[in-house]
């Protein structure tokens, strides 16, 4: 459909069928494949794929280790353990239920989901706002996706990837389904999208810089929460919904739910506002914990003087040694 204007910078040509591509195309012509089968079996082997990328992924297996044990300091180590197995194998079905989102047709999803809420939606409509739905990043989004846009058109969000084939594949197929689609860091774009009244997809749970954050206790840890959420209500007047999905158990689909509108938002300060969305996000994922994106670096912005809880990326580490073989080879 509809895509609002991104404001990075575009990137050079390229050619999708160019041999650095290759394994991405067996990847797509697998999960091809996989999506043919029976719901259940592409569950199944979604686990298995997350078992498999467990074993190969060992610096995002370190920071999935590291947040469940900062989260859930009352488990002991053989229950966090198996809470980053349960993780990983909810990750393998969200790339199969991804593949199933961008592949399948309306018709399909009628049987896989339940949503509860949407007068909160009709509501607002009918005062005239745009309405923010606030979420996280749980693994099951795109899927939730299809099933939400069945009921009510809605606007999403994207982030480009490095993988420029996987970047073009999942924005055209984003934007298939949703009314816009706007860059992540597209702040003019979410404004224009409240202010027309659409309900926008929105999820403030990835830690990216310092600027436009403050700290809030998320799991009783100090987390660099964006302050974005406040500033959109500010600025356009929009409803802001609590969304959340959960994946049923025994492949019996999954249940959306559109909370009523949060009274009083924005509170008394953005620091306010950030403690009561992550109490909100935090109340979400203790229902199902192995549901969430435990891979990201939830906290790896620190306050003064904190103690760095992840590893540094091994890419940041191999391009330190290549600088400093050619700063050696400079002075040899």
């Amino acid at each position: 459909m509809t895509t609002l204007k991104d404001r990075e910078k575009p990137l050079s040509p390229y050619h999708p069928f160019a041999p650095q591509y290759w394994p991405t195309w067996l990847g797509i012509g697998f999960l091809w494949l996989v999506v043919k089968l029976p719901f259940r079996m592409q569950l199944a082997v979604g686990r298995g794929l997350g078992r498999l990328f467990k074993l190969l992924s060992g610096y995002r297996r370190t920071i999935t280790r590291t947040n469940i044990g900062l989260c859930f300091p009352d488990l002991d180590s053989q229950q966090q353990a198996q809470l980053v197995n349960r993780f990983y194998d909810s990750l393998g079905m969200s790339l199969v239920e991804t593949a199933f989102a961008y592949w399948a047709n309306d018709r399909d999803f009628d049987r896989f989901g339940t949503l509860d809420g949407l007068e909160h939606i009709e509501s607002a409509h009918q005062q005239g706002k745009g309405i923010l739905l606030l979420s996280g990043h749980f693994c099951s989004l795109d899927f939730a996706g299809r099933i939400l846009v069945k009921h009510h058109p809605a606007c999403f969000t994207y982030q480009k990837l490095r993988n420029r084939l996987m970047d073009t594949a999942i924005k055209k197929r984003r934007a298939e389904t949703s009314e816009l689609l706007i860059n992540r860091y597209d702040t003019r774009g979410f404004i224009k999208a409240l202010k027309a009244g659409h309900v926008v997809w929105y999820a403030p749970d990835q830690d990216q810089s310092r600027k436009n954050s403050v700290f809030a206790p998320f799991f009783g840890i100090p987390a660099n929460t964006l302050t974005s959420t406040t500033k959109l209500v500010k600025l356009t007047g929009a409803v802001v919904l609590p969304f959340h999905i959960r994946r049923l158990p025994d492949s019996k689909g999954y249940a959306l739910t559109i909370a009523p509108p949060l009274e009083d938002f924005p509170g008394a300060s953005e620091v306010a506002d950030a403690t009561r969305f992550n109490a909100l996000l935090e109340s979400q994922v203790r229902e199902n914990p192995e549901q969430y994106l435990w891979m990201h670096r939830r906290f790896k912005t620190r306050p003064a003087k904190g103690e760095k809880l992840y590893p540094q990326k091994p890419r940041r580490i191999r391009k330190k040694q290549r600088r400093q073989r050619k700063k050696n080879k400079g002075l040899g």
